[in-house]
């Protein structure tokens, strides 16, 4: 069995980021949670910082960079994405929506994306709905019914009797984002994959 690949792409500008901290702590749960169901997975995580200025060259040019083109790639190829933003303004970031303007409009059709988001108050959360995933919609990709959202004070949170601690969200999101893998077949090397229908993906988030 080949083993999935998933994309980690990371908007994160500061070093170390919290926009990245997040984005390796879903990527774990996911890891994990396909490991429980026997499959295993391939992860590259990209680091939109390091082509910020390939990016911007690629939106005037047309053109990208070798480092860019390979990171569009890899998200193009991917069974499955993980995207995390810091929220600016109320919305992602210029970076973050420039990565996704410069790939091809069919690359993600039918891909399952886990959005994500970190700010520094809890009051931007709702940039998750407005924002990103109308942006991945209008890409066609599908898109896990469970956001994380992650302010300053979620950090280390065990939630309360209305909202679930971030470690919870975190489970829960890598947990559907791990049944629409699996419910994407497996291809062997030089063969075609075959489509899987989109009520069959979506019948794998609902519970048994």
């Amino acid at each position: 069995m080949n083993a999935l690949k998933l994309v980690v792409v990371s908007a994160g500008l500061s070093l170390p980021s919290s926009s990245r901290l997040l984005a390796d702590r879903l990527t774990e749960a996911t890891r994990q949670s396909l490991a429980d169901s026997g499959r295993p997975v391939d992860i590259r995580v990209v680091e939109l910082r390091d082509v910020a200025a390939d990016i911007a060259h690629n939106m005037v040019t047309g053109f990208p960079s070798p480092a860019l083109s390979e990171m569009l790639e890899a998200v193009t190829e991917a069974d499955a994405v993980i995207a995390v933003t810091p929220v600016f303004s109320a919305s992602y970031s210029g970076l973050f929506k420039s990565f996704f303007d410069v790939i091809d409009n069919e690359a993600l059709i039918a891909t399952p994306v886990l959005i994500a988001a970190t700010g520094g108050s809890a009051r931007h959360s709702l940039a998750l709905e407005h924002a990103l995933r109308p942006l991945f919609t209008y890409l066609r990709a599908i898109v896990v019914p469970t956001a994380v959202y992650a302010a300053s004070e979620d950090w280390g949170s065990s939630g309360d009797d209305h909202t679930d601690g971030l470690a919870s969200r975190i489970s829960r999101a890598a947990g559907e984002l791990a049944d629409l893998m699996s419910a994407r077949p497996t291809t062997t090397t030089g063969s075609a994959g075959t489509v899987v229908p989109f009520a069959q993906q979506l019948a794998a988030l609902r519970p048994a």
